[in-house]
This record gives structure tokens, C-alpha cells and sequence, in this order.
């Protein structure tokens, strides 16, 4: 039996003020690509099985475009006559019950098989049984969804459970409503053939249990996901589990470090052959605040011409201790640059960059209160 595990695609993501050639924004279209790979590989693989993980949308009322989008593909799917069964998400879930779970678009769909009532429900087939757990909205409710699994596992058939959850707190997202399964109902996995996981955006099995599995998610929505791979699995059941993992092709993130306490050096040493049509992240580490003021992000951008996108974080050092200047609560970043220019600079000098400064904070303060 070949099951085929994706899991948390995310459609409808968008991210930074970039437009694609169809006029869509960049990354929201980078997500479609990366679920238009799986289900290529799915007609080429045409598993058993297939069987999705949670958080198919990235809002649980997306746009119509992801809709849309998700309504073409599912088709092409159906079509192949594979069963596939789909469990919802917290992203995909709504937080009350006056708004209707959204995958019930797929309801008429012959070989599409839907969780979304957060509660346990069976899935069954000749030969295997899906025990499915979407995201539920209350704790304790999803405890006792839990105690119906046992009574309904059938050792004559092969036995999969389906969860969107985290697994321990290492699989946490730090996200609203998340929850996590409890450790006392982990005997529960011994008695499953495979445990598919959604939620963590990781691929990878889960501690010191060999049938637990999360497939991870097809794309990153955040920076703070570093991982260069994503993909899918393919799980086969026989007399023991064999899990293969195929990666997709993604949009590639590089992380550049410039030191400033060597500004001019680093800059003359920086590689930018790796970065044409990537996601960039620069960090000015050792930055004092007057060096700042006189480095602006179109300098540093310029030098990555060809990347799809360039984003800058500064890493700052106290002049007087190699203290963080994150770690200096008692002053706004403003006056803290002003303090040290103070300290730096004679009078005139000091007046023309405080004027430069307050332009500057002014400038960052009106987009932030443009975009509130």
C-alpha cells in the first residue's frame, strides 16, 4: 500500500510587495507552484492513497483566487479515482461556529474524503482505516475525541491516523489555537501501521517514535524557516514501514552577514552569485548607531540586483560594552542613536544628523501607521 503525505500548503500565503508576470502578488503565486509539483507527482506516482494533513488554505476564508485555485487542482485529483482524504487545520478552521468550515467546497467531490467537524472520525476502505483528528478549537473536547480512536482500530486492516497537531512542544508553531497532543495517549501510535502529521513545517519522524510522521509544509511562510527543502512523503505499508521523502522545487532563502566593524572589506567580499531570484536576508552585525545613520538599505540592496527580494535586520553593539543593544530598555531607539552622536560628534555636526535622525523615525513611524 503507497500513501502519498502532503501536508500544510498554505494557499492564499502572500508576502512581500512583489508582483508575478499574472500580475498576482510573488509569494502567494510561489505557493500555487508548489502545490501544482505534488499534484504532478501524484499523477506520476498514483499512490494508493493520498492524504492531507491540515491547513490546506492559509486563512479559513480565503480569496476567491485561492478558491479557485484549490477547486482546479482538487479536480484533477478526483479524476484520477484516488482516494483522498483531507483533515482541516487551525489555519483553515474557524474560530466559531457561525462561520462555515471552508472545506466543505469539496463536498461534492466523489473521491474526496473531508474531516472538519472538529471531532474523531473514521474514514474506512477495504483494506485500511483512516482514524482522522482535525484541529479543534477546545482542549478538552479534543481529549475526548481521542478516547474514541481505540475502539475503532480493526487489526485486519491497516491503520492511519490523521492529526494536525503539535507532538511534544518542540512541534509547536507558537500560533493561535494550537494544541498539543497529549504524551499519556502516545501508546496510541504503537497500535497505528502510520501517524500523519500537519502543523510543523518540518519534515521528519517524531522522537523515539519510527511511525510518526510530519511531512511538513510545501513552502515557507516565514523567514524564520530556513529550510531550502520541502516536499512530500511517500509512505509504504507492508510487512514494515518504509518512508521516502521527495523534495520539491522552492524558491531558494540566503542569509548574508556583513561585519561592520569592517564595513568597506565585507562589502568587497560579499557573494552574490547564489542570490539571482532568491528571498535575501542581510544582517549588519557590530553596527554602531553612527555607522547606521550613514548606511541606508538601498546601498546594501543594490548589491543584490537580481534577488526577488531583499530584507535588512540591524544587529547593534553598545559603544561602551559588547551588550546588545536589544538589551537597553530604558531608552527609545531614537534617543539611544541620539545619546551616542551626542557623545560623538561636535555641535554643528551633532545638529545636522539629529535633523537626519528625526527625518528618518519620522518617515518609519508614518508607514507603520499607514499600514496599522
Amino acid at each position: 500500500m503507497k500513501i502519498l503525505h502532503f501536508s500544510d500548503t498554505h494557499l492564499g500565503f502572500s508576502d512581500l510587495e512583489v508582483l508575478s508576470n499574472d500580475n498576482i502578488n510573488q509569494r502567494e503565486a510561489d505557493f500555487y507552484d508548489a502545490f501544482e509539483q505534488v499534484v504532478t507527482s501524484i499523477q506520476t506516482l498514483r499512490p494508493d492513497y493520498i492524504i492531507h494533513t491540515g491547513d490546506l488554505f492559509h486563512r479559513s476564508s480565503p480569496s476567491n483566487r485561492a478558491i479557485t485555485f484549490a477547486l482546479k487542482q482538487f479536480k484533477i485529483i478526483n479524476d484520477l479515482a484516488i482516494p483522498c482524504i483531507m483533515i482541516a487545520g487551525n489555519h483553515s478552521t474557524p474560530r466559531t461556529q457561525l462561520s462555515s468550515p471552508i472545506l466543505k467546497i469539496f463536498e461534492d467531490y466523489q473521491n474526496i474524503y473531508l474531516s472538519y467537524e472538529q471531532c474523531y472520525k473514521k474514514i474506512e476502505f477495504s483494506d485500511v482505516i483512516f482514524h482522522t483528528l482535525p484541529h479543534m478549537n477546545d482542549d478538552t473536547k479534543a481529549l475526548d475525541e481521542i478516547d474514541k480512536i481505540e475502539s475503532h482500530i480493526d487489526t485486519e486492516k491497516k491503520n492511519i491516523m490523521m492529526m494536525h497537531c503539535s507532538v511534544g512542544g518542540n512541534y509547536l508553531m507558537e500560533e493561535f489555537g494550537e494544541w498539543v497532543f497529549p504524551k499519556q495517549k502516545e501508546y496510541l501510535f504503537e497500535k497505528m501501521d502510520y501517524v500523519a502529521l500537519g502543523h510543523w513545517h518540518g519534515f521528519g519522524s517524531v522522537g523515539k517514535h519510527p511511525n510518526v510522521y510530519y511531512s511538513g509544509s510545501t513552502e515557507r511562510t516565514s523567514l524564520n524557516d530556513k529550510r531550502n527543502s520541502k516536499g512530500f512523503i511517500v509512505a509504504t505499508l507492508g510487512e514494515s514501514l518504509d518512508v521516502e521523502y521527495k523534495e520539491i522545487s522552492i524558491r531558494k532563502v540566503c542569509t548574508k552577514e556583513i561585519d561592520c566593524r569592517s564595513f568597506e572589506e565585507s562589502l568587497e567580499h560579499i557573494d552574490t552569485s547564489d542570490t539571482k531570484d532568491s528571498i535575501v536576508e542581510v544582517k549588519l552585525l557590530n553596527l554602531t548607531p553612527l555607522q547606521s545613520i550613514d548606511i541606508s538599505n538601498k546601498q546594501i540592496k543594490d548589491l543584490f540586483s537580481e534577488a526577488l527580494d531583499v530584507s535588512i535586520s540591524r544587529r547593534f553593539v553598545s559603544q561602551e560594552s559588547s551588550e546588545s543593544l536589544e538589551a537597553i530598555e530604558a531608552l527609545s531607539l531614537q534617543e539611544y542613536f541620539l545619546e551616542h552622536l551626542k557623545a560623538e560628534s561636535d555641535a554643528k555636526e551633532f545638529e545636522r544628523l539629529k535633523n537626519k535622525v528625526d527625518a528618518l523615525f519620522y518617515e518609519y513611524e508614518e508607514q507603520e501607521n499607514d499600514s496599522l
